[in-house]
């Protein structure tokens, strides 16, 4: 059944003459229409996503076609049942993927070889090649490819190094690297080849977004969901044989379902149950569940007995002074 609205993933990398007045204006006409998302701007090009309903997203896409640069821009669309952003937000940013090199990378000029879905799934399946997820932990935790290696980082800027770490791996090995809609492949497939670390760069092109929507391989090989950074939380990609490889933050019981540890000085992302989110406070640890600003305990209202009582049932307790 067809759905009323899309949300559109894109980027490009394109040189913008006046970036700071580009986004001045795209914020402008995106809010005149009703478009709802995040649009990151900068003289290297631009990196958003989108959404609104299907006469909204049209009109967005026909504006950017209709400008010289962007006329050949991809758009990669998955249908919803509502608006997949709250507000709308246009910046101009120094680099569309933070990367923060000193000696920065021009994908136009160096970038991995693009494969197509079917050369990547292809690739995957040679005993000679490294897969590796670009993107943060708690993406990964929640959904990679088969045999896909997890560097364990939190920001994209701490990628580097972490091959630097690691680069001895992958010296002699032909190297893969993927993402969410491929945007930050491009910038650190370049690095790879720039930097010599394996002896062939490959990266999947349009990222897990195209690799799920292409009709050969329909998300084969994809173990678990995609995070993507909207109000979906997660979306589906494996349409052949999809698992379920997340695990609860706190029993190690299957679970798909994000939340933000409750301690707003925290505000780490866990995969929890409703019920051991309410069983645990809201918090991620002891003391995160005891932070006097947890806002999980607060927008319940919950007492400082009541609170008292929760903790004893976990075999924990409310330090002296500390009132909910």
């Amino acid at each position: 059944m067809s759905k009323d609205y899309e949300v559109l993933l894109y980027y490009k990398y394109v040189p913008i003459e006046d970036p700071e007045q580009f986004t001045k204006d795209e914020l402008m006409y995106c809010k005149s229409i009703g478009l709802r998302g995040r649009i990151l701007i900068s003289s290297e090009g631009i990196n958003g996503t989108v959404s609104g309903p299907k006469e909204v997203t049209k009109k967005y896409m026909d504006h950017m076609h209709s400008m010289d640069k962007f006329s050949d821009l991809w758009f990669k669309i998955d249908e919803a049942d509502d608006y997949a952003h709250k507000k709308m937000f246009v910046r101009h940013r120094d680099e569309i993927v933070s990367l923060k090199l000193e000696d920065d990378v021009d994908p136009l000029e160096t970038t991995g070889h693009h494969l197509e879905p079917e050369q990547f799934r292809e690739a995957m399946q040679d005993d000679d090649t490294v897969i590796i997820d670009t993107r943060n932990d708690y993406e990964y935790e929640l959904g990679h490819f088969k045999n896909a290696i997890n560097p364990d980082i939190h920001a994209f800027r701490e990628l580097p190094q972490w091959l630097q770490d690691n680069k001895e791996k992958f010296m002699d090995k032909k190297v893969l690297v993927y993402c969410t809609g491929g945007v930050r492949c491009e910038k650190l497939s370049g690095y790879l080849v720039r930097e010599g670390i394996g002896k062939e760069i490959g990266q999947l092109y349009g990222g897990i977004e195209n690799y799920s929507q292409n009709e050969e391989t329909k998300g084969d090989l994809w173990e678990g969901k995609m995070y993507v950074f909207d109000e979906r939380i997660s979306v589906p990609i494996n349409r052949v044989n999809p698992t379920v490889i997340g695990v609860d933050h706190f029993d190690g019981t299957p679970c798909e379902r994000y939340i933000n540890c409750g301690n707003p000085e925290c505000n780490r992302q866990i995969l929890a149950s409703e019920e051991n989110q309410e069983k645990y406070l809201g918090g991620c640890c002891h003391e995160c569940r005891v932070h006097p600003r947890n806002r999980y305990v607060k927008a319940r209202g919950w007492s400082t007995e009541e609170v008292k009582e929760r903790l004893a049932a976990i075999g924990e307790e409310l330090p002296d002074g500390v009132e909910a």
